[in-house]
C-alpha cells in the first residue's frame, strides 16, 4: 500500500496508474493530512457479466428481445458485417 498526497497523485497519474495495474499496488491518496481515496487495483480479465453489466436493464424488454433474436439467427449477422480496412 502506498501513500500519496493527491498534488503527488496529480503530477504523476500515469507512473501511479502503471503501478497500480501492473503492480497491483493499493493507493491511498491524502489531502490536507485526509485520506480521501482508496484506489485498488482492478481484476485483469472480465467476465461477460462485468463486460456488459451496465447494460443489464437499460434496454427496452422489445429491444433485447430483438437483438436476442437476433443473434440466434444464423448467417444474418455475418452477412451485414464487413471489414473496414477491406479496400
Amino acid at each position: 500500500m502506498t501513500i500519496m498526497t493527491t498534488t503527488e497523485f496529480a503530477k504523476n497519474i500515469k507512473k501511479t496508474l502503471d503501478r497500480l495495474e501492473f503492480g497491483g499496488e493499493e493507493i491511498i491518496l491524502v489531502r490536507n493530512k485526509n485520506k480521501i481515496a482508496r484506489i485498488i487495483p482492478g481484476s485483469p480479465h472480465l467476465t461477460a457479466i462485468e463486460a456488459m453489466g451496465d447494460i443489464y436493464r437499460t434496454l427496452a424488454p422489445e429491444a433485447a428481445e430483438g437483438w436476442l433474436e437476433d443473434s440466434r439467427l444464423e448467417g444474418k449477422v455475418a452477412a451485414e458485417t464487413r471489414d473496414p480496412w477491406a479496400s
